[in-house]
């Protein structure tokens, strides 16, 4: 009897196929950002040239930060098969007790202008936010209240509570450390910091790619050919240097540039000083917010038991998981968020106000099923929700600049949803 011959099965080849295969690119991505290409274009050519400036593009990333933040917890909501609609107003009520807190609780303690101030603002938002969102995903989850409902009825009670705080008065103004979370000014990190954290970048991008490939072929998967890898690198390289690049040339208004100079004994020339304000604190939460987001959504236990929920929830608990205790994370984190967006915002403003977050719950669930996250569940990805985000902001503030009525924004944002739905709907068709 001859002896069994051994034989070895390949990995299927990555070097065939269409390029978008083998660089692993999912296509709905390109096509987002094919069509936000197409946006920027079109409201530059419509401005005149003003929308694609590096004043309007700072503003632009400025304004996104908050919404993106909301979105990426919102995509694991969406995932489980629910949904959140007072994100808003959470946004709004955090803001209004943050607001009082610093301009009228914590000053009979610390003062005015305390070093503490600010880091105990932030902790206060965040604890705020994730009790609410605990609170409420524990109805969900234990008492079996559908999620359209609780946060319906929390989008009323929350916006209520924010008015009650002060009984409807705008409070001002913020302490200045905590402005610096609002962007602006204060938030500028300038030239010098900006280039080291786009190198770090950079950096972590080509040693993530390569983390990535040796893991793949240490378990025997299929990985892209070593050009596509560089492709890659140089394709998010470029794109990190060519956003620093456009932080760097926008400068300081000259008061405030003069004002800098003085303060560090500078001399002021004749034609002035070019001071860039660098990228500002809030996208920079925000950008750290989103991959910490995605660490926990795919490479943690959590992560792959929301997604599990969402695919199946009835066999997800005859698994082991106990769903209902995720389940009510996934709304707790939800809330967590709102409170790190409502510093973002209530800074922003340098203001707590009652109209905060008025329709962001619009513009969240909208982000996320822009970036392609399944109203049907189990599917969703962060960087997508937070493109989706861009996308979003990008159609207001380039209605903004072309001097666009609000009511007709609104129909605008409410037409793309539904439009981004449908597509969805046609997508997952396709696929089966």
């Amino acid at each position: 009897m001859n002896a069994p011959v051994a034989t070895t099965t390949q990995p299927p080849s990555t070097t065939s196929g269409s390029l978008l295969s083998k660089l692993e690119i999912d296509v709905r991505m390109l096509g987002m950002i094919a069509a936000l290409a197409v946006i920027w274009i079109g409201f530059d050519l419509l401005s005149g040239g003003v929308f694609l400036t590096a004043r309007n593009l700072w503003n632009l990333s400025v304004q996104t930060a908050s919404v993106a933040i909301m979105a990426t917890g919102m995509v694991l909501v969406i995932v489980t098969r629910n949904i959140d609609l007072s994100v808003g107003a959470i946004l709004g009520v955090v803001g209004m007790i943050v607001g009082v807190a610093q301009a009228q609780w914590l000053p009979s303690y610390l003062g005015f202008e305390h070093p503490l101030t600010a880091p105990l603002m932030v902790l206060l938002a965040v604890l705020a936010g994730g009790a609410i969102g605990l609170f409420q995903g524990w109805l969900i989850a234990y008492l079996g209240i559908p999620s359209f409902i609780v946060t319906l009825g929390g989008l009323l009670v929350w916006r209520g509570a924010a008015w009650w705080v002060t009984t409807g008065q705008t409070v001002a103004p913020m302490d200045s450390r905590f402005k610096a979370f609002g962007g602006g000014v204060e938030g500028a990190l300038g030239a010098t910091a900006t280039w080291i954290i786009a190198a770090i970048a950079c950096g972590l991008i080509v040693i993530g790619l390569g983390l990535s490939r040796r893991r793949r072929l240490s378990f025997g998967f299929p990985v892209r050919p070593g050009w596509a890898d560089a492709v890659i690198a140089l394709v998010a390289c470029g794109a990190v240097l060519a956003a620093a690049s456009v932080a760097n040339a926008y400068p300081l208004p000259a008061g405030t540039a003069r004002a800098w100079a003085e303060a560090n004994g500078i001399p002021w020339p004749e034609g002035g000083l070019f001071i860039p304000h660098g990228v500002a604190l809030p996208v920079l939460i925000a950008v750290v917010v989103g991959l910490a987001m995605t660490f926990i959504a795919t490479r943690r236990r959590f992560g792959r038991y929301v997604f599990a929920i969402g695919g199946n929830p009835e066999a997800a608990e005859l698994s082991g998981i106990n769903t209902r205790w995720i389940l009510m994370k996934v709304f707790g984190l939800m809330g967590l968020l709102c409170g790190i967006s409502a510093c973002i915002s209530t800074a922003r403003l340098n203001a707590a106000t009652n109209a905060a977050g008025t329709l962001d719950e619009l513009y969240v669930i909208a982000s996320a099923v822009i970036g392609g996250t399944s109203l049907a569940g189990g599917i969703g990805t962060i960087a997508g929700a937070m493109l989706g985000a861009l996308v979003m902001q990008s159609l207001q503030s380039g209605m903004v600049l072309l001097g666009v009525d609000t009511p007709l924004q609104n129909i605008v944002v409410g037409a793309v949803l539904v439009l981004a739905v449908w597509v969805d709907g046609l997508y997952r068709r396709r696929l089966k």
